[in-house]
């Protein structure tokens, strides 16, 4: 792999890092523009005519970025790589980033400084592994220091003296520029307009800031934006103030730019941490979960909904987001208060159709430009605002703990404003989804996955939802519900595996569930049912068994299940555990039945084979 090494390396045929001349505002240096508008100096006569011309940059501003100017950007790295045992078990502890990003009216590259304040328990110099690919670094300060680094292999490393004390905060720079090769989408969008938007799952946003790229490591975030004038600026949190026009002095040297802030005051993992640039029309949608959202900055806290879409857009958007105040207050009093300042439904120019950015959700652009109706997408992210950002997957691995949820709770919409039977139907196609899959044969919690791209699957969702509903059936209606109130309740803004969320459910059931999720969750596959029964007209009972016929690899399942018992006059249900490879069970009934039907109302994953 590529690398960039700190200023005082000479070893590559790269320009040099400028000189440094510290001063009370931070280190100022002198850059040399060449007529290719490139920032270099020229210690070596590497110019020829037009002699260069000399631009002063101060650290207190991203580096400039004028068209034209070479850019050396690292090689881009493997998106979704799963990181060593190792990597994140540095002492550290990221509590803020303020990430500064320059996006010119070409829309072709950025500049960027990002400050990161964070903790450690140990004093003293130390070394900072942060994760960074996508931009080239140009400088790292530290209280007005220059700092030596290291950036090869996606990994930003950095020799920094620290504090004295234990639990100091303690805070670095980075200033950088380039065009990222992921993380950050810098494209036009499906209107031909130029857009810029974030897209940092499952670990992208490393391409365009510096982080400790790692879920389990939430922080504040605040972004200061500078945009061409005519392009709105959407981002996680507050808005602060109203976009300001700024000095080209501030901007790399880029003129016509408007600065626009936003703040995330509640803590979040980075792959949330997101920004959108564009030609965007603001329409209101209305206010939800008032006296339920203490982040909301308003005095009654209430959460103030909003859409952000493409100006041809418009009217199909404020019908497809029409509902999302009504689904906020659903999943309030479900699940507990919304967890953040507010929330904008964005349609956005990224790779995948729906990411639940906390705050700032982000719809697939096509699918609102061509008028599909994306009511369940809307629902399914929504829910993700309690389950995924704000109790979140403290290893990618346990995704099934944000999208499962989010897969289930999301169909739970209907079930509350349509039917229930509107609800059944969205749980037998999860079904049916699932089944007709190719990762029946690992786990939901999949230890041996090579790259976390690879979670996307239908474990992750579909049977992570159906875990939820036979769940539900196991300990009953007002067990669960009572569980997912008390899991959210304790688990907000922290991170979680599968064991957070088993204990939990074990509380409030009142008897062991390692059975429940060993089978489900941390074991692949499902039960395969072969039904034979046989009527006794003299003893009016009915002989049944139930053979599981799955891989050996799999498990022999425990699992409630009814028995459906179609008469003449009626039906007559029999519920009962079963468990083992053959099970058998004399059922008496009333009468002779003209047919059996396996879990008639539909809580049970299997597939059923003659």
């Amino acid at each position: 792999m590529g690398e960039t090494r700190g200023r005082d390396d000479r070893n590559r045929r790269v320009p040099p890092r400028a000189a440094v001349r510290l001063v009370a505002s931070g280190a100022v240096l002198t850059l040399l523009v060449g007529c290719t508008g490139s920032f270099l100096l020229n210690p070596f006569g590497w110019f020829s005519d037009p002699p260069p011309v000399v631009f002063q940059w101060d650290s207190i501003s991203p580096p400039p970025i004028l068209p034209g100017a070479e850019l050396l950007d690292p090689p881009p790295i493997e998106i979704g790589q799963v990181p060593g045992p190792d990597r994140y078990a540095q002492d550290l502890d990221v509590v803020h980033y303020d990430v500064e990003l320059v996006v010119p009216p070409e829309n072709d590259r950025i500049s960027s400084r990002t400050t990161i304040r964070y903790l450690r328990e140990r004093a003293g110099p130390h070394s900072l592994t942060l994760d960074f690919s996508g931009l080239a670094t140009e400088l790292v300060t530290a209280r007005g220091q220059v700092l030596e680094f290291r950036h090869e292999s996606g990994l930003l490393q950095i020799e920094t003296p620290g504090r004295p004390g234990v639990f100091d905060t303690l805070q670095v720079e980075v200033m950088a520029r380039g065009i990222p090769d992921d993380g950050l989408i810098l494209r036009a969008n499906v209107h031909g307009a130029p857009t810029a938007f974030a897209d940092n799952w499952p670990n992208r946003a490393r391409a365009w800031f510096p982080s400790n790229d790692h879920p389990a490591d939430k922080a504040t975030v605040s972004f200061t934006v500078h945009a061409p004038e005519g392009r709105r600026v959407i981002a996680n949190g507050v808005q602060v103030g109203s976009p300001a026009p700024v000095d080209s002095t501030r901007t790399g040297g880029v003129s016509g730019l408007l600065t626009w802030r936003w703040e995330s005051r509640v803590p979040i993992p980075t792959y949330l941490m997101v920004v959108g640039v564009g030609e965007m029309e603001v329409l209101e949608n209305g206010l939800a979960a008032c006296e339920q959202a203490p982040a909301s900055p308003r005095e009654d806290r209430c959460v103030q909904v909003t859409s952000w879409v493409f100006p041809p857009d418009t009217a199909h958007a404020a019908s497809v987001f029409s509902r999302t105040t009504e689904m906020i207050d659903l999943y309030v009093d479900l699940f507990g208060p919304f967890p953040f300042e507010k929330l904008a439904n964005v349609q956005s120019s990224t790779l995948f159709g729906g990411m639940e950015n906390a705050s700032a959700i982000f719809y697939s652009e096509n699918a609102i430009a061509r008028g599909l109706n994306i009511e369940s997408t809307v629902a399914h992210e929504i829910v993700h605002q309690w389950f995924g950002d704000s109790v979140t997957p403290a290893d990618f691995r346990h995704l099934w703990l944000s999208e499962g949820f989010a897969s289930y709770f999301g169909p739970l919409f209907w079930a509350q404003t349509q039917s229930d039977a509107e609800f059944r139907t969205r749980i037998e196609d999860l079904k049916a989804e699932y089944l007709a899959s190719n990762v029946k044969d690992r786990p939901v919690v999949d230890e041996g996955v090579s790259n976390l791209l690879g979670l996307l699957n239908e474990n992750s969702y579909e049977k992570g939802a159906l875990v939820l509903h036979m769940l539900r059936d196991v300990v009953g209606e007002r067990a669960f519900f009572d569980g997912i109130r008390r899991y959210y309740q304790r688990h907000a803004g922290g991170a979680v595996v599968t064991a957070d969320f088993q204990r939990v459910m074990e509380e409030v059931y009142g008897q062991p569930l390692d059975w429940f999720f060993q089978q489900w969750v941390l074991r692949p596959g499902h039960p395969v049912l072969r039904l034979d029964w046989a009527w006794d007209d003299e003893l009016r009972q009915a002989r049944v068994t139930l053979t599981q016929e799955q891989d050996s690899l799999w498990p022999t399942y425990r699992m409630p299940l009814e028995f459906e018992f179609l008469m003449e006059g009626g039906v007559h249900r029999v519920a009962d555990w079963v468990d083992g490879r053959q099970w058998t069970q004399i059922m008496p009934l009333p009468s002779r039945p003209t047919e059996l039907r396996l879990d008639p109302d539909g809580w049970l994953l299997f597939e059923r084979v003659d």
